[in-house]
């Protein structure tokens, strides 16, 4: 399959990759092109800027999640040919795995998917040294991947002295610079990216960018690269949802008349809950399962007829006043899961079942604790500890309550990066068999579970997590379905399950 294609790499993180990725596909979309984008690696927030400030289709691709051949199923699944492939790289170009190994790195995946590379650099601050820098980036680069090299934060004036050394000395063409922009950025926040619907004036500082980069890049050379791309895999073969990969999916009892028995899936999906990858929600159709959206902030029940629910991450912590105020959400959902409807719940879903979340972190409570201690005289400690209990209740907001406990803010990385994860005892997926995920939090929970072992794969260090029995799996890990397809269709089975038992026969 021909797809033109280019992906935007960098150094380290914070090089401008993300703006420059926005405007290039803005520049892309209006030429007229049919333009997609990939984002590296597990974050979900930038290709949500992808999707919804400029409407470009966008996913995750992940060389650690997936092994090699199926990462180019996933690349080129409902591609065609002549499409105009944008891949935004993650951290640095070469950093995968534990931060020493090639696995999960922006250049793995470039590698796996024959995919040439524009180099951004942040040149602010430096002369002929930026030289040395892409010299050795360019020397480490053994298929000869770099095609390609922008300057970012760099003048008009010294870009033209730098950009024809570079281009003598390492054989490289420079595709352009782009000037420092103090006036317009991509706010940030714990998690990353802040979400595109809290930047009401993105779509405006995306247009300018676009704009100020025309003017400062060359174009047609982007697009020269992008054509000269090799042609990649067999379109025949690219269905990573095929019968081999997703088990007896398509031949098992709930899928054989899919118009009368499909399942509901109830998919929470809002303003607190949109971390979703595309394949994980595109797998579980595959298994046979209708998506209901629905919104736990704005809605009062769950859809009609649905057969189990999905809550993914995102930020709940940010609108758990306005959560715990839909009394009636939080008790149809809480009912749902008592009357045993099968749920998966992700990080902040997870969260979500908790009875509250507290928003202050821990270690202010252990100073008022300690405070109480110091205190010599009885009565004053009763009162400081009276006033740190209702400067508590003042911080915590009530949630579904299907969960004993809460989630407390630690005030730093609870846990971060790869794991793989397997159960103690077979539920959602077969015996001994992983599942690969990501973890991201800054809050805990009182009760993490104990139902699963998490597997640091650099490292090899274990820890126990989740919480999973017959019909549900909750816990803080974001679960990347396609690294072990098993668990969407256990979940949709267990979905036809329920509706059957529900019911008394299949409607």
């Amino acid at each position: 399959m021909k797809i033109n294609r280019f992906m935007i790499a960098a150094p380290k993180s914070g090089s401008g990759k993300t703006m420059i990725t926005c405007a290039l596909l803005q520049l892309l979309k209006d030429s007229g092109k049919n333009v997609l984008s990939y984002k590296c690696g597990p974050d979900y927030i930038d290709p949500m800027f992808h999707k919804k400030v400029l409407g470009v289709p966008s996913k995750n691709l992940d060389t650690f999640f997936t092994d090699e051949k199926t990462t180019v199923q996933l690349f080129l699944d409902e591609r065609a040919d002549g499409d105009f492939a944008v891949l935004e790289g993650v951290m640095g170009l070469y950093d995968g795995l534990g931060g020493i190994y090639e696995q999960g790195s922006s250049y793995h995946l470039a590698k796996v998917t024959q995919t040439p590379i524009i180099l951004v650099v942040d040149a602010k601050g430096m002369g002929k040294s930026v030289l040395a820098l892409i010299a050795g980036f360019l020397q480490y680069d053994t298929q000869h991947l770099i095609k390609g090299v922008l300057l970012n934060r760099m003048s008009k004036g010294y870009y033209d002295i730098i950009k024809p050394l570079i281009e003598k000395e390492l054989s490289v063409k420079v595709v352009g610079y782009f000037p420092e922009q103090k006036d317009i950025g991509l706010s940030s926040r714990h998690l990353g990216l802040v979400m595109p619907d809290e930047l009401s004036d993105i779509k405006k500082q995306l247009n300018e960018t676009a704009d100020r980069l025309k003017k400062t890049i060359d174009m047609d050379l982007f697009i020269d690269i992008a054509e000269d791309a090799d042609e990649i895999g067999d379109s025949g073969n690219a269905d990573v949802y095929n019968e081999k990969n997703i088990g007896n999916c398509d031949q098992n009892e709930f899928s054989q008349n899919k118009a009368i028995n499909t399942v509901n899936i109830a998919v929470a999906m809002d303003e607190a809950f949109c971390f979703y990858y595309e394949d994980n929600l595109r797998l579980l159709e595959k298994c046979g399962a209708k998506l209901q959206y629905f919104s736990p902030l704005h809605d009062t029940s769950l859809p009609k007829d649905c057969d189990a629910m999905l809550l993914g991450g995102g930020y709940p912590e940010l609108y758990a006043k306005e959560l715990s105020k839909n009394v009636s959400m939080l008790n149809v959902i809480k009912k749902a899961f008592r009357a045993g409807m099968p749920t998966v719940a992700e990080c902040g879903g997870f969260m979500y079942l908790h009875t509250y979340i507290r928003d202050i972190c821990d270690d202010t409570e252990e100073q008022n604790k300690a405070d109480v201690q110091n205190k010599a005289d009885i009565q004053n400690k009763a009162d400081i500890q009276n006033k740190a209990d209702i400067q508590n209740d003042m911080n915590k907001s009530q949630l579904v309550g299907a969960l004993d406990g809460g989630c407390h803010f630690k005030g730093k990385l609870v846990r971060f990066g790869y794991i793989e994860l397997t159960e103690k005892h077979s539920n959602f997926l077969p015996p001994n068999e992983k599942i690969k995920a990501h973890e991201f939090h800054y809050y805990d929970s009182t009760d993490n579970g104990a139902d699963c072992i998490a597997t640091k794969p650099a490292t090899g260090r274990s820890y126990d997590c989740v919480i999973s029995h017959d019909n549900y799996w909750l816990g803080f890990p974001h679960l990347y379905y396609p690294s072990n397809p098993h668990f969407a269709e256990s979940f949709v089975r267990k979905a036809y399950e329920y509706r059957r038992n529900k019911n008394g026969k299949l409607l």
